[in-house]
């Protein structure tokens, strides 16, 4: 429940704290008190549109807080957690109003947006009026409204997940139709372009592996070239060896004629000789090394040349060719598979909208039987508030082909107002004074199946006195012995119920430096001080005895005297 409503610096209002416990509370007060400001200022906390104009005169900003005592489980600590919000403890809105129109909404001192603001406030408080714009003159919440009323949400929702999964059968046949149908057009290109990239079975990486190969292959035949001639020139028929061998012997020969002579030759010519050999050796290791296969870099050249015609032909990296065989390969299956694939999804849709029309049309049926409950139990409050000839109609349209998560049914709450007129939506037919009544009484009904912590009712009594005006106070203490109501009124009837009377008036404050300027008060009644406001709003400005008299049976009545 709202537990402390805090202003300062909003149009009159300089500063103003106002506490409020649970039960029936009313704010009265002369026309231009200022009740609509005050309105005004906590729609402002709740999210409501914001203004410059707001701003008291003189001051750079203003700002409106709103203090809500609630159960740890309210769907408003659920909105604000999922938020990132710390709420432990009393959840707090606060809104500051600057004066160039720009505004920030924070809510337990952390920074939100409007939006959050709005959705919080929305599960906190509803306001109503005769220029209500929220859920019961809202046609888009109207079938909610009804579920709720009828226990129909759970229905409601195993509803909206068979819409969703009907959704998501037929998006993926709607899928497979597009696919086996884009197969079917490219179907002999498939077939071939699978049995030739089968034939060809392109691996990845392997265009890089054959280029190094050939390259290899490529530089050794160049390499092997020099090393044969230098193989022939060492040891083929133009070595040196034999006629170095020759002069050896010869000089060996001589050797004991001319030792000293002769033996540095011989020595020198066995080292030349042996390096000789060495060297030959070598370069014959070298040709056995180098040695290659012709065929082999042909067939290299083959594959390599075929994978980048492939690449070219089917415009993809020759690294791609894998990939693109697979594709190909699962479209011409699911081209070849298509018959059965589609005969699955399509039983698959069929059996996902036969679960949904079952579900919709229970639905359907439920809302109609809760329809016929929720317009009998409106009806029977209409007389006592002045409305005994008008009809409450909840107006339900229902699309069988309809396949959203709603189900069947449109519904929008009717209204006759006089029997033979044409009904029609509420908010269109009834005049302002009659809307506030229907509301009302469509809260009280509903008010039994859940309804928001806070209930703030802006005069839905003028133009009505008397027996309605009775009929008025007595279906918002009603109200308030479920939630917390918060009523502005004019009518004493209404004030007479209260658990708690304010009053809000407009007095003269000379501030320092300042000329007398007008402020807005508001003050919690009392015993005494209460029946003479109530007595003043029975009489007008001249309060007679008999005013005094009335006020106090008024109260004695309500059991507040």
């Amino acid at each position: 429940m709202l537990a402390q409503l805090s202003i300062r610096d909003i149009v009159l209002i300089d500063r103003l704290d106002v506490s409020f416990r649970d039960g029936l509370s009313v704010l009265t007060g002369e026309t231009g008190a200022g009740k609509s400001i005050l309105l005004d200022g906590f729609a402002l906390a709740l999210g409501g549109r914001g203004d410059g104009g707001l701003v008291r005169h003189g001051a750079l900003q203003g700002q409106v807080i709103a203090v809500f005592d609630l159960p740890l489980d309210h769907p408003a600590r659920r909105l604000a957690a999922a938020q990132e919000i710390d709420t432990d403890g009393d959840l707090i809105l606060r809104r500051v109003q600057y004066a160039d129109g720009r505004t920030r909404a924070f809510v337990n001192d952390q920074p939100v947006s409007v939006q959050t603001l709005r959705a919080i406030g929305g599960a906190l408080v509803e306001i109503h009026g005769q220029h209500d714009d929220r859920a019961l003159t809202d046609p888009a919440q109207h079938r909610s409204i009804l579920d709720s009323f009828g226990d129909l949400t759970a229905q409601a929702a195993a509803v909206a997940r068979a819409a969703d999964e009907l959704r998501t059968a037929r998006q993926a046949l709607q899928s497979q139709r597009q696919r086996v149908e884009a197969a079917r057009k490219e179907a002999d290109f498939l077939r071939h372009a699978v049995e030739e990239l089968g034939q060809l079975a392109p691996e990845v990486g392997e265009e890089d592996t054959l280029a190094s190969q050939r390259q290899g292959m490529m530089q050794a035949e160049k390499v092997t070239r020099d090393i044969a001639e230098a193989h022939e020139a060492v040891a083929g028929q133009g070595s040196p060896l034999s006629a170095l061998s020759g002069v050896l012997r010869r000089l060996e020969r001589r050797s004991g004629q001319a030792p000293e002579l002769i033996d540095p030759s011989v020595a020198a010519l066995n080292t030349a000789l042996v390096a000789l050999e060495e060297a030959g050796e070598a370069l014959a290791a070298a040709l056995r090394a180098a040695e290659y296969d012709p065929r082999l870099l042909e067939r290299v050249e083959e594959r390599l040349f075929a994978l980048r015609a492939a690449a070219r032909k089917f415009d993809v990296p020759a690294d791609g060719l894998p990939a693109l065989a697979e594709t190909m390969a699962a479209d011409l299956a699911a081209l070849d598979e298509s018959e059965g694939s589609l005969a699955r999804l399509e039983t698959e849709v069929a059996e996902a909208e036969a679960r949904y029309r079952v579900l919709a049309t229970t639905l359907s049926e439920g809302r109609a039987a809760a329809a016929a409950a929720l317009d009998s139990a409106v009806r029977g409050e209409l007389p006592p508030l002045k409305l005994e000839r008008a009809r409450f109609i909840t107006q339900i349209d229902r699309d069988p082909e309809a396949r959203g998560p709603e189900g069947f049914d449109r519904v929008e709450f009717w209204v006759e107002t006089n029997p033979g007129t044409r009904p029609g939506p509420m908010m269109k037919v009834a005049s302002g004074g009659e809307l506030s009544r229907f509301m009302l009484a469509l809260k009280v009904v509903l008010a039994e199946r859940g309804s928001a912590p806070t209930l703030v009712f802006d005069e839905i009594d003028t133009g009505v006195g008397g027996a309605v005006a009775d009929a008025i106070g007595e279906r918002l203490s009603r109200l308030a012995r479920r939630v917390q109501v918060v009523a502005v009124t004019h009518a004493p009837q209404v004030a007479a119920k209260a658990h708690r009377h304010f009053l809000i008036a407009k007095s003269a404050q000379a501030g320092e430096g300042e000329a007398e300027r007008i402020v807005t008060r508001v003050s919690p009644l009392e015993a005494e001080s209460r029946r003479e406001e109530i007595a003043r709003m029975l009489a007008g400005a001249s309060i007679t005895a008999e005013a005094r008299a009335a006020a106090a049976r008024l109260l004695d009545v309500a059991g507040a005297g």
